[in-house]
């Protein structure tokens, strides 16, 4: 796997990037996964910036290998967030949630790697005229915030890679080396993986939360609030709120009000298994253990190489 574009453009050892989840990905995460030879994420959407800033220069510590940062575009931090990434010298920035034309230029005059995050062609071709140095397609089975177009991965990876001629990186439905195989069947140069590492033993979500994923089974998620930002969540009492207000075709406002304030923290770090928001992928349904992030990029790897062998071994021509 040296030789992959997206393990040379980041210099790491193994094409997968463990995403930047909120209440999940802080420093220890990150660097557990960038010390197994992944690319750890620090997400950023859940912190203020002095948080961030913590977490940046324990990463540091913890590691002296690549890591980066996800930001979200969504929050009006952003700036001073953009500014601690700068002065700390990361050199790896994803963003998401809003245009990649706003940053990127700044952030590569300052000599970062820069990925944006899409779900859709559409915007690849934006994220290319933009500049980017990659970009992360991410499916409609994808936990947390998700695209409008809720197009499935296995349709918009092949889709974007017409598209655009960028480095692509494959999210939303994988957490195993087969899902990975596939990926990279499909056109992807490499993957970006979020609920297997929600559960593992450096997630900073709370235990209970990790508990729930593991618990979980087919049809246990799904995508909610496409009033607002679509979000995928598990099923649980808070869940049942918000599907009861959008089957009476509630305003967005009441929406916004009902949602209130802290509902992720409350859920996936707190631990309230009810009443709090729990973002998850559908792939949940596919996680039966909570390991240390090495332990899991071990198996994906494996699992990996073993499916390429199987694969190789079908032959359908007449």
């Amino acid at each position: 796997m040296n030789a992959n574009i997206i393990a040379k453009l980041f210099g790491i050892k193994y094409p997968i990037i463990q995403a930047g989840m909120v209440w999940c990905s802080g420093w220890k995460l990150a660097s557990a996964v960038s010390n197994a030879g992944g690319l750890g994420l620090i997400g950023s959407g859940s912190m203020h910036p002095e948080t961030l800033l913590e977490h940046i220069k324990k990463c540091k510590t913890a590691t002296g290998l690549p890591f980066g940062v996800n930001v979200p575009l969504l929050y009006p931090q952003t700036d001073e967030i953009i500014k601690i990434i700068i002065d700390e010298g990361v050199k790896i920035v994803f963003t998401s949630a809003g245009s990649p034309k706003k940053y990127t230029k700044l952030l590569k005059d300052n000599g970062m790697i820069v990925v944006h995050v899409i779900a859709s062609s559409k915007f690849a071709v934006k994220c290319e005229e933009a500049g980017v140095d990659a970009v992360v397609a991410e499916g409609f089975e994808a936990g947390g915030h998700n695209g409008i177009e809720e197009t499935t991965t296995m349709a918009l990876i092949p889709s974007v890679r017409k598209a655009v001629s960028l480095p692509l990186i494959a999210a939303g439905g994988i957490a195993t080396g087969a899902q990975m195989a596939a990926a990279f069947a499909l056109g992807a140069d490499g993957v970006q993986i979020g609920s297997r590492f929600a559960a593992s033993a450096e997630s900073s979500a709370h235990l209970s939360f990790k508990q729930r994923i593991i618990e979980s089974s087919e049809g246990d998620t799904k995508l909610m609030m496409k009033k607002l930002v679509p979000v995928r969540l598990l099923k649980n009492g808070f869940f049942e709120k918000v599907q009861n207000a959008e089957d009476k075709c509630v305003s967005p406002e009441e929406l916004k009000s009902l949602l209130g304030k802290g509902r992720t923290k409350k859920g996936m770090f707190e631990g309230d298994m009810d009443e709090g928001e729990l973002e998850i992928g559908q792939v949940s349904a596919l996680i039966n253990d909570i390991k240390p992030a090495k332990d899991i990029i071990e198996e994906i790897v494996k699992e990996y190489n073993d499916t390429v062998v199987r694969m190789e071994k079908i032959d359908i021509r007449e």
